[in-house]
């Protein structure tokens, strides 16, 4: 080839050329963000709105239908759900991919804006939020102190720490939970407010034109000014005590003398402990794009300092880290990467038992991998378990055009005994076509993945890419440096020592077996044939025993426990139990912490503990044999449901198995829920059964007698509005403290509305100012109600969650459901997946899809440079042996069919065809010299014997370290090196026959119906 030959001339040009690349991989590599995973998730926004006091029927007609509607018909939509609870409504749209994130949100905001008017007048501003994967915590800390309480706590998280945190680099923000932030309480006193002929609105109505600070403006003269200040602001529950709320003749009525006023907590519906002592968490979020690993080491820096300047007795502990894996993860990764190089090294050197030798191919590896970086930074990639596994498996890869040029060069100084200048050239010249042949024909595999979506489509497309940019350089590092280097430091010696004599025999004694094999298969064709066509069925066989799952089950060094006590609980009901779960937790063994949380977003039935276990190296249990230990101890607490979850990779906290059902008829909908449910948890193998529909809240409903309240003259909205404001609390103004705003809140106290008959005694105002009891224009019915009503795609639903028992895989869980579904789901009834369970679904079908369009694409490759539709049939043979050898290897092992497994079965489509093309290439090279067929096929075996099991004997240990990993992340990857070891192993052994005997038929096939003369299937020769 012409560049090999201008890479021997001039070895500067070519040292020069591989010495940029990889300084241009270094810069890159400094350059790189550092994450889990790539970016795989979708465009998500969320509109949150809040209605104080509000059950979840009215959320869901007055906030949640309302906006739907317009929501709806946003442009690039994929789902559209939303929850509308207790005074709460959160809609949440997923867009898709192509669909820039900050034009959808600008898009929800002008939706939003439209129907402002048609919300209740009460509602706090709709928030609109983006929900990108950086925008989530991935770092608590927990800030106590044994004489601080939980407003002070919150006042210094929200001056100290949160602002210390914030000032980091790469720090996005800080987010305070568990908070209690101050607010002035004032607690009105239904008695004495009707004993003054007071309604709660006169309340509000005082507050908020006694407590203003408005700017006064200035006085100036000729020489001086003065800016006027008035000081009409109250800051102390004494001052808001003496606020006149009414003067009825010579007499003044103080807030006091109406109202409990102090200084309280703005919300008290939540508790948060860490290792069951009373605290204040602080969730970190990262900016996006900066280096996770960063962030967390300054974070961990800078915590001495602010433990420093915490008030006595303070102290700020990391409670849950989620960068911990993460780094012990990608730091296996690289471990892996280093140990796979470390092993195709020795490999080259076992076969070639020469140190010069060695060295040549052995330089492919940094080269190729380093310089990779380079393309993952223009890219935009990050440095993540995808990249560098891609990265570990492409090291068996990168040498293997390296070896076969290397090997050439070696055989005709070693048996034509040519020059070293001489044998590079030739032997560069006579395998140039067989390099860019297999480098083409790898980086095609990848060519479809450009058409996946979804998630599988950007988990691939980084993992693809990866490896492919590795290949395409490895491909120009085997036509350059390694002829030059060949040419200038490969030296063969024909006098060799009795170990390197003993390995030849070895080699020589394996190559003549293979030959006389070899010629016993292409005389007893039908035989091989006949063999193939078996292995081929036991691959149907083997892939229809096979569990189906998304990602393997890992060890990620924490289990959630989410616990549900009865509708209707209390916080102290709540908080009562969730201490005894945490009593099991503290006591069972390789438990290093936890961090218990109840109230989030005012459920205050809902708890939810990040028990955080010990290092990896410390302990023998895996996190699953740890949730088993404590899952039946939770059952053995009769006031609460408590689950030990084992978290995924991807979906954030939830279970694998997410099941939506969907029906109009809210009556159809409970019953196809009771249905499923009694049906579900009956199905062995699924365990932690639940759903998030429940309709025995207890709620009170208030029917007003509407003719009545006309005769009296009062309002409804009046009635709402003042019960709004007894039950619920309302903002009512502002104060300052310390120079921060916070809110004054008007409430009944809590000792006045403990039971229904508290209602009966409020009052509101009639006509001509007198008050009427609340009982004569309204009636109050005890009943139960649903605890939130949810949307899937504007239609109500429940989402059935469960987890899975060891060996129960979520193929095997979702068809179960569905089998059940289609038996007991009434009429107009509809199913959906969510979460993981969608993202296995989506992914199997992508999969497929990129299988067979990677079989085409490279069908067609091989076409064009063989200029041949018949030995591209040929080359492909190999492929349904390599995926036999890959289901087998699974079975054996005990493994699964899953995102990791499948990436390497769609790899292995790439991995073996170089064997194939290094027979048929060198066939129709021998054939062209004017071999008979027969014996060019025997031939080519014979000689290509020895890079075939190089290549393929380096592939192996390149894969064999993610096969046999043993850090944390490891068992998710090994399903990938199962198959990759077990294809690549299994389809060589079988094309070295398979491959010469199937040549010789289709050769047979294409001459007998081709005129005489004609010759076909000669290679392309490469410039």
């Amino acid at each position: 080839m012409k560049l090999s030959e201008v890479a021997i001339g001039r070895p500067v040009l070519a040292s020069m050329a591989s010495a940029a690349l990889v300084l241009f991989g270094v810069i890159g590599y400094s350059r790189l963000s550092v994450r889990e995973f790539p970016d795989v998730d979708p465009p998500v926004i969320s509109v949150t709105t809040t209605l104080p006091g509000a059950n979840a029927q009215v959320v869901e007609t007055a906030v949640t239908d309302i906006l739907e509607e317009e929501l709806s018909t946003i442009q690039g939509l994929r789902t559209l759900t939303s929850v509308s609870q207790e005074e709460f409504s959160l809609i949440t749209l997923e867009f898709t991919l192509d669909r820039p994130v900050d034009v959808a949100a600008q898009d929800v905001r002008d939706k939003v804006s439209r129907v402002r008017g048609r919300l209740p007048q009460d509602i706090l501003e709709p928030v609109i939020a983006k929900q990108e994967a950086d925008a989530q915590p991935f770092i608590y800390l927990a800030l106590s102190g044994a004489n601080y309480d939980l407003m002070q706590l919150s006042d210094v998280a929200d001056r100290m720490v949160k602002t210390r945190l914030q000032s980091l680099p790469g720090v996005g923000s800080a987010q305070i939970f568990g908070e209690r932030r101050y607010a002035m309480r004032v607690w009105v006193k239904p008695d004495q407010l009707s004993a003054r002929a007071l309604t709660v609105q006169d309340v509000e109505s005082a507050i908020r034109s006694r407590n203003v600070e408005i700017p006064a403006g200035r006085i100036e003269s000729s020489r001086r000014e003065f800016s006027v200040r008035s000081l009409g602001e109250l800051k102390t529950p004494q001052e808001f005590g003496e606020l006149v709320v009414a003067s009825q003749g010579a007499q003044l009525v103080k807030l006091k003398d109406i109202a409990r006023v102090e200084l309280g907590p703005e919300n008290d519906r939540s508790v948060f402990r860490y290792n069951g002592n009373p605290s204040v968490a602080i969730g970190v979020v990262r900016q996006s794009k900066a280096n996770l690993l960063d962030v967390a080491r300054r974070i961990r820096a800078e915590l001495p300092a602010i433990n420093q300047a915490l008030p006595p007795g303070v102290k700020l502990d990391i409670g849950f880290d989620l960068s911990v894996f993460v780094t012990h993860s990608i730091d296996d990764a690289r471990r892996t990467l280093v140990i796979a190089a470390i092993l195709v090294v020795l490999i080259i050197f076992v076969f070639l038992r020469n140190l010069r030798a060695t060295i040549i191919p052995g330089l492919a590896i940094p080269t190729s991998i380093i310089s990779t970086f380079a393309i993952m930074y223009f890219l935009g990639f990050s440095i993540n378990n995808f990249t560098l596994l891609a990265l570990t498996i492409a090291i068996g890869i990168v040498v293997d055009d390296a070896i076969i040029v290397l090997e050439n060069a070696y055989r005709h100084q070693e048996e034509l005994h040519e020059s070293p200048h001489e044998a590079a050239v030739r032997g560069s010249h006579e395998i140039g076509f067989a390099v860019i042949a297999t480098t083409i024909a790898l980086v095609a595999v990848f060519t479809p993945l450009a058409f996946l979506q979804g998630t599988t489509g950007r988990l691939f497309n980084e993992f693809g890419i990866a490896v492919a940019g590795a290949v395409v350089i490895s491909g120009f590092v085997a036509l350059t440096l390694t002829p030059m280097l060949c040419a200038k430091i490969l030296r063969v010696s024909h006098q060799h020592g009795a170990l390197f004599t003993a390995f030849e025999r070895g080699f020589t004694a394996i190559t003549e077996h293979y030959r006389r094999l070899l010629d016993r298969a292409v005389h007893h064709r039908g035989v091989v044939l006949a063999g193939a066509a078996a292995t081929v069925l036991l691959a149907y066989g083997l892939f229809r025993v096979l569990k189906k799952e998304f990602v393997p089950q890992d060890d990620r060094g924490y289990i959630v426990v989410f616990a549900q006590g009865p509708e209707g609980a209390t916080l102290p009901y709540m908080d009562a139990y969730q201490r005894q779960l945490e009593q099991i937790i503290s006591r069972t063994k390789d438990v290093e912490g936890y961090f218990s949380f109840i109230g989030y977003q005012s459920r205050v039935s809902q708890g939810i503990m990040f028990v955080r276990l010990t290092d990896w190296s410390q302990r023998k249990r895996t996190v699953q044999q740890v949730a088993a230990e404590v899952q039946p101890q939770f059952f053995g607490i009769p006031g609460v449901l408590a689950f030990a979850s084992v978290p995924p990779a991807f979906g954030g906290f939830g279970f694998p198995v997410q099941y939506v059902v969907q029906n109009p008829d809210f009556a159809l909908l409970g019953t196809a829920m009771d249905s499923l449910t009694s049906r579900a948890r009956a199905i062995k193998g699924l365990v932690n059964v639940n759903t998030d529909l429940r309709v025995n809240k207890p709620e009170l409903t208030v029917a007003f007698d509407r003719d009545r309240a006309e005769d009296l003259g009062v309002p409804v909205g009046d009635v709402a509005a003042a019960l709004q404001t007894f039950l619920g609390g309302r903002r009512v103004s502002t104060f300052t403290r310390n120079d921060k705003l916070y809110y004054v809140m008007v409430q009944l106290d809590s000792t006045q509305r403990r039971t229904p008959s508290d209602l009966s005694g409020l009052y509101v105002r009639g006509r001509g100012g007198e008050l009427v009891q609340l009982d004569a224009v309204a009636h109050v019915h005890e009943g139960v109600g649903p605890r939130q009503l949810n949307h899937f795609n504007r239609v109500r639903d429940f989402t059935l969650t469960a987890g899975l028992a060891p060996g129960f895989a979520l193929g095997e869980a979702l068809d179960s459901l569905d089998r059940v579904a289609r038996t007991v789901l009434p009429r107009g009834s509809t199913t959906a997946l969510a979460g993981e369970s969608r993202d296995f679904k989506e992914s199997g079908g992508a999969l497929y899809f990129a299988f067979g369009v990677a079989l085409v694409v490279v069908f067609m490759v091989l076409a064009s440079q063989f200029e041949s539709l018949v030995h591209p049939f040929t080359v492909l043979l190999a492929v349904p042996l390599a995926v036999t050898g890959a289901l087998a290897t699974l079975f054996v092992v005990r493994s699964t069919l899953n995102l990791y497994s499948q990436i390497g079965m769609i790899l292995l489509i790439g991995l073996v065809t170089k064997n194939s093309i290094l027979l048929v290439e060198y066939t129709n090279q021998l054939k062209a010299r004017g071999m008979e067929t027969v014996a060019a096929a025997v031939e080519a075996g014979r000689i290509r014997l020895r890079p075939i099991l190089m290549t393929s004997v380096a592939t192996i240990m390149g894969a064999l370290p993610v096969a046999m990993g043993l850090g944390a992340g490891s068992a998710s990857r090994r399903p990938l090196g199962y198959a990759i070891v077990g294809g690549i192993f299994f389809s060589t052994v079988l094309t070295l026959f398979v491959v010469p005997v199937a040549y010789l038929l289709l050769d047979r096939l294409q001459t007998a119906r081709q005129p005489r003369g004609l010759q076909a299937g000669q290679p392309v020769e490469a410039d």
